[in-house]
């Protein structure tokens, strides 16, 4: 019989995992011994600050990025299938949402394996959430292009679905790039068009406000160099 696969929440940069993290989780590390994480380093920190008991070195990690080639994943799950449970790992918020915990999540399915989510933060969700847009009816794009005119053509096809239909437009950037898109975004869309900047959600600087673009003209906008941040168009 195989093991179960669990997605194991990651805080989204508060380090008080009090704040986020429910209980259940730094039990449950204390029990896996093979976790699939996209950064080595920061997985270990991370599993170091639910239980400064667990035994690094015990430890069985692959690392599941954007470097890794398809043919690697199935080895991460081959002692899952022999009865070994193990953990999907996230940098931040939730695996399989925007992450590239998807593809071995798939791959489980796949053989059979027993995938368990557990409760941990989502930005998305919580600055939908915190937003007052469409909760009802929404969709997550990702990243937007880089470079213009291609962004710009994107977001007005956003801004023109959002009139037409009410539903909650989501997506993020770079974060050294941030500011440059909000520029955009207050230039391109429509005066009546409600945007929503959702910064640092669940740390201290934690930001998020909805106005209508017409607003965000005039008024001073919040510095979002190399800050998390989730846009919201409604």
């Amino acid at each position: 019989m195989s093991g179960v696969l669990y997605l194991l929440p990651n805080t989204l940069g508060n380090p008080d995992i009090s704040r986020s993290i429910p209980p259940l989780i730094p039990e449950l590390a204390r029990e896996v011994k093979i976790y699939i994480v996209e950064n080595l380093r920061n997985a270990r920190r991370y599993l170091k600050s639910l239980d400064r008991d667990i035994d690094i070195d015990e430890l069985t990690f692959y690392e599941l990025n954007e470097h890794t080639a398809e043919e690697e994943i199935p080895g991460f799950l081959e002692d899952v299938l022999r009865g070994s449970d193990a953990a999907i790992l996230s940098e931040a918020g939730l695996p399989g949402v925007a992450d590239p915990g998807a593809r071995v999540v798939a791959m489980a399915h796949e053989k059979g394996i027993h995938v368990v989510p557990l409760t941990g933060p989502s930005s998305i969700l919580l600055s939908l959430m915190a937003s007052g847009l469409n909760g009802q009816a929404f969709t997550f794009h990702g990243y937007l292009p880089v470079k213009n005119p291609e962004r710009i053509r994107k977001i007005k096809n956003l801004d023109q679905f959002v009139k037409r239909s009410r539903v909650t437009q989501i997506f993020i950037e770079t974060p050294y790039r941030n500011d440059a898109l909000l520029s955009d975004i207050i230039s391109t869309c429509d005066d009546s068009t409600r945007l929503c900047i959702a910064a640092d959600i669940t740390m201290d600087s934690e930001y998020i406000k909805t106005k209508a673009i017409a607003a965000w003209k005039n008024e001073e906008r919040p510095s979002l160099h190399k800050r998390p941040v989730i846009f919201l168009l409604g």
